[in-house]
């Protein structure tokens, strides 16, 4: 009986243990749609842990509200989990704002007022108070395997002659060369199972760098020579967005030429659910 008793009582502790974990989702944030994606990969991992999902750039108002959210619910301890492409984006931000770090960022300097940054507005970062542990996850989407199922599912389901099509894979990009060449370099080891699971003319990969107007203006002639080459011999061009979800300004950039795409990022995809809740978890260890 009192080894009954003991059972129990370790049972509920340690429920009480896991209840007390919470995740906080970052997410860029989009149009309805865009959100929606998002919101079909987050709802699984609701019923694992308490999670709220902070849309925005490392945005303070969303992230406070999704913290105190949490801290309402009895959660004392928090992954929050980036679900950007790289793991360097926004991550001194993001840990300024949750006091993770004293200095506050470079960009958070240029002004005390509202300010740009990759081409979007937004709010310094500024910090938040709270008495929870707080874990930040390091590597970004790009950097995980799961990604590779979610490409070469993309490129079968607009595929019908791979040794007539070519494959382009393209991403936002950052400004920094250096960093760029770091997300070209993951787009690439991404891109290996798409070459494997095909005779395709080429698989190629490209950053547009969106936010930066003359590094932008040079990608775009790449990307637009890349599928005016495709179509060279009665070729074939299929276009993929390493993307979180949609498909981004491509369909502006690519305007006029002949090519496949249905426009679809990484969400919503079972394998974007199954990297959050394994990206929380390597948190809590």
């Amino acid at each position: 009986m009192t080894r009954l008793v003991l059972m129990f009582v370790l049972t509920l502790v340690a429920g009480c243990a896991e209840a007390r974990r919470g995740v906080l989702v970052m997410a860029h944030g989009g149009d309805g749609e865009w959100n929606r994606a998002i919101e079909q990969v987050v709802a699984p991992l609701r019923d694992k842990y308490p999670t709220e999902i902070a849309f925005g750039m490392a945005d303070s108002s969303t992230m406070r509200t999704g913290v105190q959210r949490l801290e309402e619910r009895g959660v004392r301890e928090i992954a929050v989990v980036r679900m950007f492409i790289s793991g360097e984006s926004f991550l001194p931000e993001t840990e300024y704002i949750l006091s993770l770090r004293r200095e506050r960022p470079a960009v958070a300097l240029v002004s005390d007022s509202e300010h740009e940054h990759h081409g979007h507005h937004m709010a310094p970062p500024e910090p938040i108070q709270t008495s929870a542990k707080i874990i930040v996850s390091r590597e970004g989407v790009a950097e995980s395997p799961l990604v590779d199922d979610i490409l070469v599912e993309r490129v079968k389901a607009l595929s019908t002659s791979p040794s007539q099509e070519s494959v382009l894979i393209l991403a936002h990009g950052p400004g920094d060369d250096g960093e760029n060449s770091r997300w070209l370099a993951n787009m690439e080891r991404r891109m290996r199972r798409v070459r494997e699971s095909g005779q395709f003319r080429e698989v190629h990969c490209e950053t547009l760098r969106e936010d930066w107007p003359e590094k932008r203006a040079e990608a775009e002639q790449r990307i637009r020579r890349c599928v005016e080459e495709g179509r060279q011999n009665d070729g074939r061009v299929i276009v993929i967005p390493f993307r979180i979800a949609g498909f981004g300004p491509y369909a502006e950039v690519l305007k006029d030429l002949d090519y496949v795409a249905d426009a679809r990022g990484f969400c919503p995809h079972p394998n974007m659910t199954r990297w959050l809740e394994e990206t929380a978890n390597e948190c809590f260890r």
